[in-house]
């Protein structure tokens, strides 16, 4: 058995993450903005995983927040706050809530965490394809999924030898973000020829968890979509 913390766990990708672990048997942490909505998920995950109410656009409450947290063989972060924010529209306050999320909560609560983990653990933290793919709307979502990178590799230095890892996936076809889009586009421009799928998100997340060797990379999970 291992012990998971998934900070965005009640929803989307971070669900299912929870979903794999919860059912090979690991103890599993899920959190959510909402206390009510963390618990839900963690009912309906089900196994040994509870919910906890973690607000990473706030960071100053964070440390408080994972007070109940013991220790942890893994650590994932998927929390986002991702806003279309044009340069002809810009809303400063979206643009400050999105940084804050990706730099500084994934930050804190690496800093409140790393003497819980123990020996062995690992972390990963979610950016996105955005950071190397920009699209009208997308300044902010592309340098907050590239200051993650930057996040990671900082990491890896300072809590070595905990191993900090980023995933970055692509257009994820049977999320609940596109499962009801159309994909062509991403077909048709992707070797591949399809986008990648949620199986295939928790598989690249374990790997960068439990293999030993895996530490400060950029993982890009987009079936190769950069090089088309």
């Amino acid at each position: 058995m291992s012990s998971v913390l998934i900070v965005g766990g009640s929803g989307g990708l971070g669900r299912e993450i929870a979903r794999y672990y919860a059912g090979r048997g690991d103890s599993v942490v899920v959190t959510s903005r909402s206390a009510e909505r963390a618990e839900l998920a963690a009912g309906e995950i089900g196994g040994d995983t509870r919910g906890l109410a973690v607000n990473l656009a706030e960071p100053e409450t964070i440390e408080k927040a994972l007070t109940e947290v013991g220790e942890l063989d893994h650590l994932v972060i998927t929390a986002i706050e991702q806003y279309g924010n044009t340069v002809k529209d810009f809303s400063i306050a979206d643009a400050v809530r999105a940084s804050t999320v990706k730099l500084v909560g994934y930050t804190e609560v690496a800093r409140v965490l790393h003497e819980r983990l123990l020996p062995g653990a690992s972390i990963v933290l979610f950016g996105g394809l955005g950071k190397l793919r920009p699209y009208p709307g997308s300044t902010m979502i592309t340098a907050t999924n590239g200051a993650v990178s930057g996040v990671m590799r900082t990491l890896a230095v300072e809590l070595a030898p905990i191993r900090v890892n980023a995933l970055h996936p692509g257009v994820v076809g049977d999320s609940p973000a596109w499962a009801d889009r159309d994909q062509s586009l991403v077909a048709a421009r992707t070797p591949t020829g399809r986008a990648a799928t949620t199986a295939e998100v928790v598989d690249a997340t374990d790997f960068l968890l439990r293999n030993g060797a895996a530490n400060a990379i950029d993982l890009h999970l987009d079936g190769g979509i950069r090089v088309a």
